[in-house]
């Protein structure tokens, strides 16, 4: 980089309501659920089926769940990532680096275009775009393609750009996921077992030629082996799929946890790799839904659940280790410049 450079980070997930009403539900599923590589049909037919049919009903169901996440702070996802921008901002800039980071959201508050202009304003000559998916996906990383593609154009800003499209096997990524599951209580000499479990894709993107499935099967393996565990003690599953009309990645988590409750497996860690910080379908799905149906699977089986049956790891979220995690992704684009 040249003297005087200063690099502006931008970091991009995909947002949250700007409170546990329907209404704000409402509107921020219409802004997400519009978007062209989310959509399951064409634009002018999926209006009618999402306005009409899906949003009255899941708005209603959605804000009822969030509101049992949220927090005197706001929305646990929103507050993670202020503070989790501010501690890496601090983290590059006793590194010696001139960087300004901006966290932003593609479909909620702090909207992209917002944060792009801050960091135009900011005197940035050059940015990097970390999308907070490490495994990148037509649906996620793409659409923060689009949207900052979209920003800089309103914005009038030719500014040289890095984009970050994924860091699934980077080795600090990986090392803290692993220290995670430690952390959590996992021990490599017993018959604990983890499922990795991600966020389901559409068959017809992977067809496309998406990379995810690939992406998602590296992470779960490097983190396993930096536990040091045996193929035989961990396993994949998705969750979160939308809607029944198109195919899905899977296995799916709620099969694979019922074949491990029938098969009385021990311990479960249930961690998820490829989400970055703590959410609804973290938070409120796995605790009061897919957890309570891996006891109830237990109890079909003529068994009750032993303490510690299921543990939930959490995400990086705002830790130092997360930081670390980011920094390290970050540093070749910010020390290299292009």
């Amino acid at each position: 980089m040249q003297e005087g450079d200063r690099t502006g980070i931008l970091l991009v997930n995909t947002g949250t309501p700007d409170e546990p009403r329907p209404l704000a539900v409402r509107k921020y599923l219409a802004r997400f659920l519009m978007d062209p590589r989310i959509a399951p049909m064409n634009r002018v037919g999926w209006w009618f089926v999402l306005h009409l049919f899906i949003l009255p009903k899941r708005g209603r169901a959605s804000a009822e769940k969030y509101a049992r996440i949220w927090t005197e702070e706001g929305s646990p996802f929103t507050v993670a990532h202020m503070k989790l921008a501010r501690a890496l901002d601090a983290q590059l800039a006793e590194e010696g680096h001139d960087a300004v980071v901006r966290c932003a959201m593609s479909y909620s508050a702090p909207f992209v275009r917002d944060a792009v202009r801050e960091l135009k304003e900011a005197g940035c000559t050059r940015l990097v775009v970390l999308p907070l998916y490490p495994q990148s996906a037509h649906s996620t990383t793409g659409s923060v393609s689009d949207g900052v593609g979209r920003a800089l154009r309103k914005e009038r800003w030719d500014v040289p750009c890095d984009f970050v499209d994924n860091y699934h096997d980077d080795p600090t990524y990986v090392r803290a996921i692993a220290a995670s599951v430690r952390h959590a209580g996992f021990d490599p000499d017993s018959d604990d077992k983890v499922l990795f479990s991600y966020h389901s894709i559409p068959l017809v993107d992977i067809e496309a030629g998406d990379t995810y499935e690939l992406q998602s099967g590296a992470s779960s393996l490097q983190i396993a082996g930096e536990l040091g565990i045996e193929r035989n003690r961990w396993t994949i599953g998705y969750q979160c799929r939308f809607d029944k009309g198109r195919e899905w990645l899977s296995p799916f988590t709620r099969d694979v946890l019922a074949r491990w409750a029938e098969a009385d497996v021990g311990r479960v860690f249930f961690v998820c790799p490829n989400f970055a910080v703590d959410c609804l379908e973290t938070l409120y799905d796995i605790e009061h839904e897919l957890k309570p149906f891996y006891f109830e699977q237990i109890r079909k089986a003529g068994r009750e659940p032993l303490e510690g049956a299921f543990t939930y790891v959490p995400c990086l979220d705002r830790s130092r280790a997360h930081v670390r995690v980011l920094a390290d992704v970050l540093r070749p684009h910010v020390e290299g410049g292009r």
